[in-house]
């Protein structure tokens, strides 16, 4: 969907609603190692910082989807469950207009007390792209090193992403640079008392 000012809370409803009923525009491929011909796979991975604290801080930031906290990108609704089945909406500024693109959380991985948390969502056909992308962070039990990767899977779905590809791969670049930057911030935010 997109827009020429930002969706006011109605339309972010109603099309939250419109979410939970619609099918996806992507089932995924057989291995997450080989997407169907003519996706596109990005995958990166930034250092957060170092120990088993700052992996519970990381975990808890991708659980409150703080990654998305960005500016020119947001995510609703804000309190979104992190569990399969969740409908999320993506509201993006981009060219002085906006988009509201629907997808829903399909898996989530490991745990606090675990090396690795993920989570997985999958676009809707009320998305303009088709795929899906992971977020996971990791602690490294050797180093203690923790890290953040984003894995997506994507191809234009709407003639106007089939257009203006190449400046969607400069936003999808941004996207990674940004919510890694997103996340450090929540993770060394100093805790509330």
């Amino acid at each position: 969907m997109f827009l020429i000012r930002r969706p006011s809370p109605r339309e972010v409803d109603a099309f939250l609603a419109d979410c939970r009923e619609r099918p996806f525009s992507y089932r995924g491929p057989e291995t997450p190692e080989r997407p169907p011909a003519g996706f596109l796979v990005d995958r990166e991975t930034f250092p957060m910082g170092q120990g088993r604290q700052t992996f519970a801080r990381a975990v808890e930031a991708v659980r409150s989807w703080r990654q998305f906290d960005l500016g020119w990108v947001t995510l609703f609704p804000v309190d979104a469950p992190v569990a399969p089945g969740a409908a999320v909406a993506v509201c993006i500024r981009h060219l002085g207009f906006w988009s509201l693109n629907g997808a829903r959380v399909v898996s989530t991985s490991g745990s606090a007390r675990a090396d690795s948390f993920g989570l997985t969502y999958r676009t809707l056909t009320n998305h303009a792209e088709c795929g899906e992308e992971s977020f996971t962070v990791t602690l490294n039990p050797e180093t203690g090193a923790v890290s953040y990767t984003i894995h997506a899977i994507s191809s234009p779905h709407v003639f106007l992403t089939k257009l203006g590809l190449p400046y969607v791969r400069v936003l999808q670049a941004r996207f990674r640079r940004d919510s890694a930057d997103a996340l450090r911030l929540a993770i060394n935010r100093p805790a509330v008392n």
